[in-house]
């Protein structure tokens, strides 16, 4: 029996290339072409592993000609992120066995139509089911607090409308080896930095919903097989709460701190993780499940991430930094100054 085919778009990145290893690396057979701008030691491994890197723009027309014009039995596109990046693509699709979109869970919208990005935080029903509404469809700036999820919105329902066997996945708070925003990398640095304690907002029960690019990949694994149109929330199992997340790193580290547990009212100064939210935010993933997917357990799964952010770390020249130091997202996550003045204040009001 011949292999299979499969075209990855953005298979260098943490999701694309957990996906692309779950499909070298099954029993069945896949012939596994990934498509990346940049090359680089993720494309080298993913080579090395079986691979055919294609150096590229995902939105260049010649391009996708070239790796589409054969079809293929599975399409995966972590790049898409418009409308017209689903246009792009829909000529192509009554060629492809199964297509999936990897969309987000920030396409999703409270009664108030506030979503994950809003300035003001919604809240949600628990668990949040794949007919939540959603932000309206937009073709503003994709970038923006605004546009990115409205955008997702309106490259969803271009592929969705065009009648082909296509799967959205909606995930929340990705983590993984190679992902470019480790949130994970709160806790680890601290480690690193020796931190003899953590403050954690509300008692650290808040609750983001965190994914596994393994997961996702062990479903877009699954979804090959059964290709269909449909919408899939994809998450780990349970939600963990901040101090979840907190104590399974620094356990796993071997790192002991005194836990900070802060009441709402401090919590407003100081304390709040790349998983902080004042409502909980769950996925109800029992749709995937009907499919015969096992959602991973966030205590294992992350646990791979955290050995290659301490490799990193540890092999970043002192001069040097991790690579997504430049990323805003982290840009005060490490000012331990106001957290340590917030701590001693609350210390001497005890």
């Amino acid at each position: 029996m011949s292999a299979r085919r499969a075209v990855v778009f953005g298979g260098t990145g943490g999701i694309g290339s957990a996906i692309v290893r779950q499909l070298l690396d099954a029993t069945d057979d896949w012939q596994v072409d990934v498509v990346a701008r940049r090359g680089g030691a993720a494309a080298d491994a993913l080579v090395a592993r079986g691979a055919r890197f294609v150096p590229g723009d995902r939105r260049d027309g010649a391009l996708l000609r070239d790796v589409l014009r054969d079809g293929a039995d599975l399409l995966v596109d972590g790049v898409a992120a418009t409308a017209t990046d689903a246009r792009q693509l829909a000529p192509y699709l009554p060629d492809v066995a199964s297509t999936v979109l990897l969309s987000t869970k920030a396409v999703y919208a409270d009664e108030r139509g506030r979503h994950a990005n809003s300035l003001g935080r919604p809240v949600f029903p628990v668990p949040i089911t794949e007919a939540q509404p959603t932000v309206p469809a937009g073709e503003g700036d994709p970038t923006s607090r605004d546009g990115y999820a409205a955008n997702k919105v309106a490259a969803e329902q271009v592929l969705l409308d065009h009648g082909a066997p296509v799967t959205v996945l909606r995930p929340s708070k990705v983590y993984g080896v190679g992902i470019g925003r480790p949130r994970e990398w709160w806790v680890v640095r601290r480690v690193l930095d020796d931190r003899p304690h953590i403050a954690l907002a509300d008692g650290g029960m808040s609750i983001d919903h965190t994914t596994a690019a393994a997961g996702v990949a062990s479903l877009v694994h699954l979804v090959a097989d059964a290709p269909d149109r449909r919408i899939l929330n994809v998450a780990d199992e349970p939600a963990p709460t901040v101090l979840d997340v907190v104590r399974t790193i620094a356990g796993h580290l071997g790192h002991r701190w005194e836990e900070v547990l802060l009441d709402q009212e401090t919590s407003a100064f100081t304390g709040r993780s790349p998983w902080w939210t004042p409502s909980p935010v769950v996925l109800d993933t029992s749709a995937a499940r009907t499919l015969g997917w096992q959602p991973p357990r966030f205590e294992d799964a992350v646990l791979p991430e955290v050995d290659w952010l301490v490799e990193v770390a540890q092999s970043t020249p002192a001069d040097g930094d991790v690579p997504w130091a430049t990323d805003p997202f982290f840009e005060r996550l490490f000012d331990y100054g106001p957290e340590d003045a917030a701590l001693t204040l609350l210390s001497l009001r005890e």
